[in-house]
C-alpha cells in the first residue's frame, strides 16, 4: 500500500497517513527517535526510496528515521494486512512441510484433487489472492493439522 500523503499533527502527537484506503494515524510514541520540544519533527515525507511503501520523518538535529506501512497496518490492526499476514504465515508453514519431506508434491496434487498450476500458486509467498480455506486444504493434504487459538488484545 502506497503513502500518498504525510503530515506531523503535533497536537495529537501522530502521523496522518494518507493511503488509496484511506487514512491512518500513527502515535509518536512507537517511533524509535521521539520528537521532543528542543528536538521537533522537521520534515516528514513519502520516501521514494522504500517506492512509498513508507515514510520518512527528519527532527531538527538531522536524525530520521522510516517507518514502513506494514507498522501503520499493524498498529491500526488493518483486517486486510491480518488477513494477509494469516495467509503468508500459512504459506511459509507448508512450505516448511514441503522442505521436511513426508508427503511428495504429487502425492499433495492428487490428494488435493487439483492441478499443479493451483498447487504452486498456493505454494507462492507473494499470491494474497487465496482462500484461508485452500490453505487449510493443503496443510491437510500435508498431514499437518492447524488449530486456531483466540485471544483478547489489549490496547
Amino acid at each position: 500500500m502506497k503513502v500518498k500523503k504525510v503530515t506531523a499533527n503535533n497536537r495529537k502527537k501522530v502521523f496522518e497517513i494518507e493511503t488509496s484506503r484511506g487514512v491512518y494515524e500513527y502515535p509518536y510514541s512507537r517511533l524509535s527517535l521521539k520528537p521532543i520540544e528542543n528536538n521537533a519533527i522537521e520534515k516528514v515525507f513519502p520516501d521514494a526510496e522504500v517506492a512509498k511503501d513508507g515514510f520518512t520523518y527528519r527532527l531538527s538535529s538531522g536524525d530520521e528515521d522510516t517507518i514502513m506501512m506494514d507498522q501503520v497496518l499493524e498498529y491500526a490492526k488493518d483486517p486486510e494486512y491480518r488477513r494477509e499476514m494469516l495467509l503468508f504465515k500459512l504459506t511459509v508453514k507448508a512450505n516448511d512441510q514441503i522442505e521436511q519431506g513426508g508427503v511428495s508434491k504429487r502425492e499433495i496434487i492428487r490428494r488435493m484433487g487439483t492441478t499443479p498450476t493451483q498447487f504452486y500458486r498456493l505454494m507462492d509467498q507473494t499470491n494474497t489472492h487465496k482462500s484461508i480455506d485452500q490453505m487449510v486444504k493443503l496443510l491437510a493434504a500435508m498431514d499437518c493439522s492447524v488449530n486456531v487459538t483466540f485471544s483478547d488484545e489489549v490496547a
